[in-house]
């Protein structure tokens, strides 16, 4: 009797252990939704080939930052901006896409006073013209 308790007691261990080793634990933050958007004038549009980015909000830490939009030239000809969103608890980044192609926006390149003078940028806008 005892040996069958002993021999119990060992399988439970094992089969709790492996268990226990399949197990995944997950710690997030969540910051919630953005404030609602911002007011603010929308200057003229300095040339033809520019598209406007309207102004959001983006997590930065464990809060959100505001962009003011601003008039930017597509990184490749047929871009078109999808807007920053939160749905379902997630907050989804804001980029360039054309159906076939998808472009990244990365805050560094706000900090630069000419961003829509970027020498890759240009190259690009070049090979789609051919």
């Amino acid at each position: 009797m005892q040996r069958a308790f002993i021999s119990s007691a060992i399988c439970a261990l094992v089969l709790l252990g492996s268990a226990a080793a399949n197990a995944q634990v997950s710690i997030g933050i969540q910051i919630g939704q953005p404030p609602p958007p911002r007011a603010y004038h929308v200057p003229a549009r300095p040339g033809p080939e520019f598209e406007w980015v309207e102004g959001y909000w983006y997590p930065q830490g464990n809060h959100y930052r505001w962009h003011d939009g601003y008039w930017t030239r597509p990184p490749f000809v047929g871009a078109y901006w999808v807007q920053p969103y939160y749905a379902g608890g997630r907050y989804v980044t804001g980029y360039w896409e054309s159906g076939n192609r998808r472009f990244e926006h990365d805050h560094r390149w706000d900090r630069e006073r000419r961003r829509d003078f970027r020498e890759e940028r240009r190259d690009d806008h070049r090979e789609d013209h051919r």
